[in-house]
């Protein structure tokens, strides 16, 4: 911003100011030597360009005071394209300059004998008189572009200030409203310019932060209702001190409800970490051991295990473990989203995709993930036609919103979680092998709390103190032998069913000893069926699988491709058979 124009009637009242007192005609021209302002035959030339080589340029480029007081003989005369037709007797200019740059030139033009006299005899007085002028338009200059740059300072802060999802307002040591955001206006419902309005006439329950109890009032929680509005919040306010003087206070407000509903859906278990997951058993060391490992990679993880063994938990303390930990982690259970919905929640869709689709599109998980991770629990209940789409953004690491012509890249780190057999699934066409090899990179198998009972009174200790201190009872210890029992017991429902057990008990409770009576009645009754089954020579279904393994193996394994037959004898695919011989620590060649 540096134009002569911004500021062009100030220079003409210059102009017309200096040929009120030496009768010589004034002439302006800016940077690209086109005349702003002028007297005289001046005055209808303004707006037309200086051509050709002429003192003003000189003056201009070089930044030097020109006298010309005889154009016979002078240099620039004689290389003037206007020679033999120059009207002018004499002149004198001299540079605009402003923070060493020129922004223009200023010149006194004698067209009689009289002025060129005038310019003769007072060649020095005239140049420095000339010279005065131009630093009094540098000035201006100085004055405009300082002027012009606050403007655009104020412009840059209303638009920051205004573009803050928070409701601000500042007011004066009286509380007279001066400044205020949309924001504000939107939260309160204000329909009216409140500005030179009282604060604490506007919101009354604003307490006045005089000086003195200024730093009991600093925060204070309010409670809002208006016309359409109904807030519970707190309010933060700050002073404003200039040259060590208190001047007004800026005030923000931030609406309680909407915060705590946003904070929890976003940070649901933010902090979890591997040192929080409960447990001594090597079974479950191991599986945090190779979780570590997994938290340092990028590549998909597939945590597999029983309902209730705790898929996401791990799934989060793998992603807060890792580079990842900062940005989001977005959780997605595939088996609650209907497959119509699941799609649009996944991958979003643009405006206008289908019929009452949301003004603006939709962001999905994917682009709400983008640099962190994703976690989708209960894979195995995707459709075939979503298989396909996620199996695109693990492949080609882009996006296709539903409705939109292109793809966006995305950088997802995807963890994936089921109780499914998918090997199974894959062999009767339900779950894509393709997808399953790009899932199952980082395999993670976590172990049921049958298979970790030493784990069980770490546990049953730890849920008890959570349990009380969110009930608010008083509730610190249990019976030894219900401890025991619940040990023996086999957790069909894993962690989830002994969360249950103990949320019940602690709620039952009517004294600081959860007692065995008051354990439900199937974990009791344990040892009973444990008879019944031994009585009637029944065995369980995976000592027979077990069995029937080895018996298979014991046939074949004279065979080259023995695995393949083995499979294909018990009727399931290798990739199920690898995975049960691990299950059940059968070793063979």
């Amino acid at each position: 911003m540096n134009n002569l124009e911004y500021i062009k009637e100030d220079i003409q009242n210059i102009a017309e100011a200096i040929v009120a007192v030496l009768g010589i005609d004034v002439t302006i021209v800016n940077q690209n030597l086109i005349r702003i302002a002028g007297t005289g035959i001046y005055i209808e030339k303004i707006g037309e360009k200086v051509r050709g080589y002429s003192a003003f340029k000189k003056s201009l480029i070089e930044q030097v005071g020109i006298i010309i007081d005889d154009n016979s003989c002078n240099d620039i005369c004689n290389e003037c394209h206007n020679k033999g037709a120059c009207r002018e007797f004499a002149e004198v200019c001299c540079p605009i300059v402003c923070d060493g740059d020129a922004y223009g030139v200023i010149g006194l033009i004698a067209f009689t004998d009289e002025q060129a006299d005038i310019i003769k005899n007072n060649k020095d007085s005239l140049m420095n008189f000339l010279g005065k002028m131009a630093d009094l338009i540098s000035n201006k200059i100085k004055a405009q572009i300082k002027t012009y740059e606050l403007e655009l300072e104020k412009k840059k802060l209303e638009t920051l200030v205004d573009s803050i999802d928070k409701a601000i307002v500042s007011i004066d040591v009286d509380g007279k409203i001066d400044k205020y955001n949309s924001k504000f206006k939107e939260v309160f419902n204000l329909k009216e310019d409140i500005n030179s309005e009282n604060i604490f006439e506007v919101l009354k329950f604003i307490k006045n932060p005089s000086v003195d109890n200024f730093k009991k009032d600093k925060s204070c929680s309010f409670y809002y209702k208006g016309d359409g509005c109904d807030l519970k919040g707190i309010y933060n306010i700050s002073k404003i001190i200039l040259n060590n003087e208190l001047k007004g206070y800026v005030i923000d407000f931030i609406d309680k409800r909407e915060t705590i509903k946003n904070y929890n859906k976003i940070n649901k278990d933010y902090g979890i970490t591997l040192d929080n997951i409960i447990g001594i058993s090597k079974e479950i060391d191991s599986v945090k051991k190779q979780a570590l490992m997994a938290s340092k990679s990028t590549s998909t993880v597939l945590v597999r295990g029983e309902s209730g063994t705790g898929k996401e938990l791990f799934a989060r303390a793998i992603h807060n473990h890792s580079d990842r930990c900062d940005n989001p982690f977005i959780a997605v259970n595939c088996a609650a989203i209907p497959d119509n919905l699941l799609e649009s929640e996944l991958f979003g869709y643009e405006e206008g995709a289908f019929t009452g689709a949301k003004k603006g599109g939709k962001l999905g998980k994917f682009e709400l993930a983008d640099n962190g991770t994703m976690f989708l629990d209960e894979i195995g209940d995707m459709s075939l036609h979503l298989q396909a789409k996620l199996l695109r953004v693990l492949q080609e690491k882009e996006l296709n919103k539903i409705g939109s012509k292109s793809n966006k890249l995305i950088d997802v780190r995807i963890i994936a979680a089921t109780n499914k057999d998918l090997e199974n699934m894959i062999d009767k066409g339900t779950f894509r092998e393709d997808l399953y090899y790009r899932l199952n990179v980082i395999p993670i198998n976590l172990p049921s709390l049958r298979e970790r009972r030493e784990d069980i009174p770490l546990l049953i200790h730890f849920m008890i103190k959570e349990y009380a201190r969110k009930l608010n009872k008083n509730v610190f210890n249990i019976d030894e032998n219900a401890v025991n029992m619940m040990a023996d017991y086999n957790w069909p429902g894993n962690i989830r069913e002994l969360q249950n057990v103990i949320e019940y008990s602690v709620n039952m409770s009517l004294t600081s000893n959860i007692s065995i009576d008051l354990i439900p009645n199937r974990i009791k009754n344990i040892e009973t069926e444990e008879v019944i089954i031994k009585d009637n020579n029944i065995r369980t279904l995976e000592a027979l699988e077990k069995t029937e393994i080895i018996k298979a193996l014991n046939k074949y394994k004279e065979y080259k491709k023995d695995k393949e037959l083995v499979a294909k004898a018990l009727g399931i695919s290798r990739a199920t058979l690898y995975r049960k011989l691990e299950k059940y620590n059968i070793v063979s060649k």
